[in-house]
């Protein structure tokens, strides 16, 4: 009995010392992770990755250029960068699986991060068109999931395969669509046989290119920030990151535009009621001021974020709210059912919300996106200050503006010339055919300048050539709720003859989802290699050499192919 009695004062002082450590880790015990080794395509289901706390490290092996930390979990004053700081990609290569960005340990189940939740939403099938002929799905320009597996390899891990979304990862690459001539959407078709699928396989692109808005014809904005200043967000210097990317924001912002800040922590404050995009030096000295400290209340700091933004409220004018966290929540209601609900109404009455992923030690990629796709914005991460540029300056009026609502694609399928298809992606984006119609129907939301890709797999019947199908897209326009819808139709001559012969952005997007389907152990890539991929994607790098983002995925594929030999090499032993 007395035995019994210790055990549970030591339980009880254990998940005290937990909720008082400033909210890195939820108030509810996480489902173990599955197994990598994915054969056959799998129903959705939720998954958190638990490991252990890191312990205390010895620099410079376990500190990182971009995540400098002290033995105590202080941030490393910048006078002792020199002193502590190393190229992490070169000393990742020389630790075993796990221990790099775990600070120097091998962590419970082998994974690289503490506390991590992504969602699998299962892998598409080949569907035979004599029983379906329609495949119907809403648009989406997230691309979020690449920028976390570029984390997750940059660290010196292969990508949890449930965080690695097909759709994401080919938006994230410009694709050269030529745009509208009028209307809000052009279609571009293309397609060759596949370079990865089977004998007798085919691929179809699908690209839809939105009409561009030159930055000085945007509407004016009001930006209310709603930025996560728990004790977590001290963890990486994200709060650090955060605010070096909200500066590259402001720099962009025009006096008639607004700023309002919320922040929360175990609780949710107003830091700045709504000011001029013209007083940068004050909004930037309230950004300035912020530190982490405290559990995550999210649900009170975006309940607070919309009641300000629903007074900013005018036609003609964008009213956004910006969520900047890690997404872990431990305090109030912490699901994205529960939250969105509470901001259901705000949403329903213009108000969009766009939300921005940042840190991977603790992570909450669900709540992020299912917050972005049910508050009619977009979901990005940002893990460097190159990819906050890109959100906050490059694509700056697309994050802001969009051109469509409720935006969906449906490809109508010619059963007599094609047997079957396979959609590459976009399983969380699943609208029923017979709601292609019906603009009830909550779809995907679109940005000025924005493409949306779709990757077909098919098989066709031998010698029956005629019209493989028609693409349509129907869409909303946000400013004068007209329906609109466009189509285009695809001959089976039109096809390439050889893969090769295509475009190289029709390439590339292809061996970018090859490069996915592996990473996320899909069935239908499992005679595939990271090997090919690395090859054909240093190809396509010397064919596109002024695409930064090209050059980087070759890189990626690269590092990527060495990780696994390593894992494999150690899994023999």
């Amino acid at each position: 009995m007395t035995g019994r009695i210790v055990t549970l004062v030591a339980v009880t002082i254990s998940v005290l010392a937990l909720v008082g450590c400033g909210g890195d880790y939820p108030t509810s015990t996480p489902v173990p992770s599955r197994s990598s080794e994915t054969t056959e395509p799998r129903p959705a289901e939720a998954t958190a990755m638990p490991t252990n706390r890191p312990p205390t490290a010895t620099p410079p092996r376990a500190i990182a250029t971009e995540a400098m930390m002290a033995p105590t979990g202080t941030p490393v004053p910048e006078a002792m960068y020199a002193e502590y700081s190393v190229d992490y990609r070169e000393v990742a290569a020389d630790l075993p699986a796990g221990q790099f960005s775990s600070g120097g340990t091998t962590t419970v189940n082998d994974e690289p991060y503490d506390l991590t939740f992504f969602q699998h939403y299962g892998v598409n099938p080949f569907i035979d068109t004599e029983d379906d002929h329609l495949s119907t799905f809403a648009m989406d320009v997230d691309t979020a999931s690449y920028s976390v597996a570029r984390r997750f390899v940059e660290d010196g891990n292969l990508p949890d395969p449930d965080s690695v979304r097909v759709e994401e990862f080919i938006n994230y690459f410009e694709q050269g669509y030529e745009p509208p001539e009028d209307g809000a959407f052009a279609i571009s078709l293309e397609g060759s046989p596949s370079r990865f699928g089977g004998d007798n396989h085919w691929m179809l692109r699908v690209g839809i290119q939105g009409k561009t808005i030159e930055a000085d014809d945007r509407q004016d904005v009001t930006l209310i920030f709603a930025i996560d200043v728990s004790g977590s967000m001290d963890l990486e210097n994200r709060l650090g990151l955060v605010k070096r990317s909200l500066r590259l924001l402001v720099d962009e912002l025009r006096p008639a535009d607004e700023v309002g800040i919320v922040v929360y922590g175990s609780n949710a404050r107003v830091v700045l009621q709504p000011t001029d995009g013209g007083e940068k030096r004050v909004i930037m000295q309230a950004i300035d001021s912020l530190y982490a400290s405290g559990s995550t209340y999210v649900e009170d700091g975006l309940r607070k974020a919309y009641e300000m933004a629903a007074e900013q409220v005018q036609a003609g004018r964008i009213t956004r709210v910006l969520l900047l966290s890690d997404g872990v929540g431990n305090v109030g209601r912490t699901g994205a059912d529960a939250i969105l609900r509470e901001i259901q109404p705000h949403v329903d009455k213009g108000v969009s919300l766009t939300t921005v992923g940042f840190g991977m030690g603790n992570f909450n990629d669900v709540l992020m996106e299912r917050l972005a796709n049910d508050g009619d914005g977009s979901y990005h991460y940002v893990d460097t200050l190159a990819e906050a540029r890109r959100v906050f300056v490059d694509d700056l009026v697309g994050t802001l503006q969009d051109i469509a609502r409720d935006a969906k694609i449906q490809l109508e399928f010619n059963p007599e010339v094609v047997r079957s298809y396979r959609l590459l992606g976009y399983e969380n984006r699943d609208v029923a055919d017979e709601d292609f119609r019906n603009d009830e129907v909550d779809a995907g939301e679109v940005g000025a300048g924005h493409s949306v890709t779709a990757l077909y797999e098919m098989k066709l019947h031998d010698g029956v050539e005629g019209n493989l199908g028609t693409v349509y897209v129907r869409y909303e326009d946000p400013d004068t709720g007209v329906v609109s819808e466009v189509s285009r139709e695809l001959l089976r001559s039109a096809l390439h003859p050889d893969f090769q012969d295509a475009t190289t952005t029709y390439q590339l997007s292809a061996v970018v989802a090859e490069y996915a389907e592996l990473l996320r152990g899909s069935y239908w890539a499992r005679e595939g290699s990271l090997s090919e991929v690395s090859s054909e994607a240093k190809r396509l790098r010397d064919m596109l050499s002024d695409d930064a983002d090209v050059t980087e995925f070759a890189a990626l594929a690269v590092q990527a192919e060495a990780i696994k030999a390593r894992n494999d090499a150690l899994d023999r032993r």
